[in-house]
């Protein structure tokens, strides 16, 4: 029995090396330069850099109403 369930785990780890060996790759030089495009790119749309005008901020505290 552990005969068998050794070559059935054996050949899942064989499909997947297979798997991750078909895999497209990026060079990290690459994968880092187009990042650094995209954050410059989209920079002036990004809130942590250019902030967030009062009235469009979803977290801001809620005004409290109270009656006299």
């Amino acid at each position: 029995m552990s005969g068998s369930s050794n070559i059935v785990a054996m050949k899942k780890i064989v499909q997947q090396l297979r798997l991750e060996a078909s895999l497209n790759r990026v060079k990290v030089s690459q994968a880092a330069a187009d990042l650094q495009q995209f954050c410059l790119q989209n920079a002036q749309q990004d809130p942590l850099l250019t902030g967030m005008s009062s009235s469009n901020n979803p977290f801001r505290p809620q005004k409290v109403c109270s009656f006299l």
